[in-house]
């Protein structure tokens, strides 16, 4: 049996009603919104054990502050504060997500909603509102795991000519899924029609997607992001797109969140933002959320979690 004080809301829990509530307690269940850091973990006190977050990032939790802090099991073993977290059951909605915002940045279709509604729709005009197709492209992938095999496998269909990737190293086993070819960041950008960001945010990847990349992208390159703002370096990709270095970006996750309405992005035409709904789907969010609660259980006992954060 678990005792549980449960916030019965859909906006985040206030940051000092969060650290007043943590006090004494064994598990917390926690989403992408709420910083698990040194702070709270300190307000949560030495009964805490399991940290579950209903996320497959875990950039809002402190790992290293995870690791140095200990519990004592009944079985006088020690050992860090275990996570738990929900990878794999959101692939899906994800790899959907980013292709449907791919097909709307790339043809513009914000853009024709828009003039359709205020008028702008006229008589035909032999380039208006064109915009970039999938046939025969190369489609880049920055990052290469489940998300990035599942998003690729959604565009095959639409004859997408190359497959191309980076990562940390080579993943054969993933990119002989979808025929994809491992190639240098550099390389990355020069060769994509369209790329797709599906990296985890760590320190080696934050602001990765910067001036220097967007400088060797082509023109008429479409830049998608859905994995963390943070990869990105809003200044530059900004400058890029109102210079038309690069032709079109679409993001479903900014920094911060949400954006501020007056961002300098929100201006441009050929930026579609989204706020962050990747994985907003009824099926994904119920399974994320069992999968969390179940990962909390599991830990609260001491036995193997389903899907655990190895710290």
């Amino acid at each position: 049996r678990v005792q549980f004080e449960l916030w019965d809301s859909d906006d985040p829990v206030p940051r000092q009603e969060l650290l007043k509530k943590v006090s004494g307690v064994e598990g917390i269940f926690c989403v992408l919104t709420d910083q698990i850091d040194a702070e709270l973990l300190d307000a949560a006190g030495p009964n805490l054990k399991v940290v579950s977050t209903m996320s497959v990032g875990f950039d809002h939790l402190s790992l290293a502050e995870l690791k140095k802090r200990f519990v004592v099991f009944i079985y006088l073993a020690a050992r860090g504060i275990r996570v738990g977290y929900t990878p794999d059951v959101l692939t899906d909605a994800v790899a959907e997500l980013t292709v449907a915002l791919l097909l709307t940045t790339s043809r513009r279709l914000v853009e024709a909603v828009e003039e359709a509604k205020n008028g702008g729709w006229g008589t035909w005009r032999t380039m208006w509102l064109c915009g970039y197709e999938l046939g025969q492209s190369t489609v880049g992938i920055l990052g290469l795991g489940r998300i990035g095999v599942a998003i690729a496998e959604r565009l095959k269909p639409f004859r997408v000519k190359r497959f191309v990737y980076t990562d940390v190293a080579p993943r054969p086993e993933l990119a002989s899924k979808i025929n994809a070819e491992y190639v240098s960041m550099d390389q990355l950008a020069k060769e994509s029609d369209f790329l797709a960001v599906c990296c985890a945010l760590t320190p080696e990847t934050r602001g990765i997607c910067n001036s220097n990349l967007f400088s060797k992208m082509k023109s008429t390159a479409v830049f998608i992001n859905t994995s963390r703002g943070a990869v990105v370096n809003q200044e530059d990709l900004c400058e890029a797109l109102f210079s038309g270095q690069i032709a079109a970006a679409g993001l479903d996750v900014t920094t911060p969140e949400p954006l501020p309405t007056d961002h300098p992005l929100f201006k441009l035409k050929n930026c579609v933002i989204l706020p962050h709904i990747a994985s907003a789907t009824y099926t994904t969010r119920n399974a994320m959320s069992a999968l969390a609660a179940n990962n909390l259980l599991a830990g609260l006992r001491g036995d193997p979690m389903p899907k655990e954060l190895q710290l």
